[in-house]
């Protein structure tokens, strides 16, 4: 399994969410599971979609199929199902995990903006 990629349990909990699968109603997809993993490579690695490694798909079949998928409100039903699942413990996030960068902070001194419409004080 590559790093972007969906291990056999995550695919197993969503493969009967998505259209397409064999016995749906309208077109069977050739591979959702690659289709899923396609849009996980750019979600995960910030790429543009034009990036899209080619073993994945066109890049604009790929795109245009997702952008439909949300407009259609498939990635909301897989979210919500993930969300209702009791062993959910994959999409937990606490301050542990949350790093900000050094130079977030404000530093010493606190900020330094300059309000614009209010004029300066002598």
């Amino acid at each position: 399994m590559k790093r972007h990629e969906l291990s056999g349990l995550q695919w197993r909990k969503i493969k009967g969410f998505l259209p397409g699968r064999p016995g749906s109603v309208g077109v069977t997809a050739k591979d959702n599971r690659n289709f899923v993993n396609g849009v996980l490579w750019v979600l995960r690695s910030g790429a543009e979609w034009q990036n899209l490694p080619a073993g994945y798909g066109k890049w604009k079949s790929v795109h245009k199929r997702f952008t439909r998928w949300a407009k259609g409100g498939v990635w909301e039903r897989i979210f919500q199902m993930l969300l209702g699942d009791p062993d959910n413990t994959y999409i937990m996030i606490d301050s542990t995990i949350v790093r900000a960068h050094q130079q977030a902070a404000c530093g010493k001194g606190g900020v330094k903006t300059r309000l614009w419409a209010v004029p300066e004080e002598d």
